[in-house]
């Protein structure tokens, strides 16, 4: 046994030298060729191996974009979900708004009318006192402030000097002051007396605001005389206070001597309206 392994190995030893020098060129050269193609097969794999890493990392960036946009897109199909929802909710209450808005704008153009209805009843009852009681005497003025109608006759042309009697004279003025206040059943007459700063003491009065009152009363009893309904009288006495000039003159003492008759909507009929209305539109805000 040991013989034929030392035969052997002196075959190998011996077996090139049994093959032709132009064989074993031509083993060398395939052996050259298949080396390069080994190596040109090996840069190729590593070059694969590398796209494929390339290839593999881009379709994870692209698997996780596509995750993202899924996510993104359900997130949008929610949200317009919500905003459906939203939107239907808004339009719900916008139209409630605006039916307050309207509601609201017919109790403001209610609550206009008649305030318009007021003031052309104030105006037409200033032209029938104008036409009626004689605007060009000068001891009659008439005039409108804030809606209200107001009617000043010097006391000369009602009263003689200290006396609270009316005089025959302020008759036939009263009497046509009375039929205008008769045609606006709707209106009361306030009667107010102002006296100038010069202390009274006549008689069993007091003071100027006896005296004031006393005139003003005068007033009331002689419009209820000519058919103006007691409840739409008011008797009122300023005595000295609201004076129209300074009581420093004769001539301005006389001016400030004046009954004044102010011509108004019964107050709480108008502004218990005016209250409703206002409520009604302090409510309608709210909702």
């Amino acid at each position: 046994m040991k013989k034929i392994s030392i035969l052997a190995i002196s075959a190998l030893f011996l077996l090139p030298s049994c093959i032709s020098g132009k064989k074993y060129k031509e083993l060398e050269g395939k052996y050259t060729t298949t080396k390069d193609l080994l190596n040109t097969a090996t840069v190729k794999l590593n070059s694969c191996l590398s796209d494929q890493a390339v290839a593999e990392a881009r379709s994870k960036a692209l698997e996780e974009r596509l995750a993202d946009m899924k996510k993104t897109n359900s997130d949008l199909i929610q949200s317009s979900k919500d905003l459906t929802i939203l939107t239907t909710k808004g339009a719900t209450n916008l139209e409630k708004s605006l039916e307050s808005l309207q509601e609201r704008d017919l109790k403001i153009t209610r609550l206009q009318d008649a305030i318009t209805k007021k003031d052309s009843v104030t105006l037409a009852l200033v032209t029938s006192l104008k036409k009626e009681v004689g605007i060009n005497d000068p001891d009659i003025q008439i005039n409108v402030e804030k809606g209200v109608v107001f009617i000043s006759i010097a006391d000369k042309l009602l009263f003689k000097s200290g006396s609270y009697t009316v005089t025959t004279k302020a008759n036939e003025v009263l009497a046509k002051v009375a039929t205008v206040v008769n045609g606006k059943p709707d209106f009361e007459c306030m009667v107010e007396g102002h006296t100038d700063n010069v202390p009274y003491k006549n008689g069993v009065l007091l003071d100027n605001w006896d005296l004031s009152v006393k005139r003003s009363t005068a007033v009331v009893r002689k419009l209820e005389s000519l058919g103006v309904t007691p409840d739409r009288l008011i008797a009122a006495g300023r005595s000295h206070y609201v004076p129209l000039v300074a009581n420093d003159t004769r001539e301005n003492r006389s001016k400030n001597r004046r009954t004044r008759i102010v011509v108004l909507p019964k107050i709480d009929q108008f502004y218990d309206m005016i209250e409703k209305e206002m409520k009604s539109l302090s409510e309608g805000g709210g909702n």
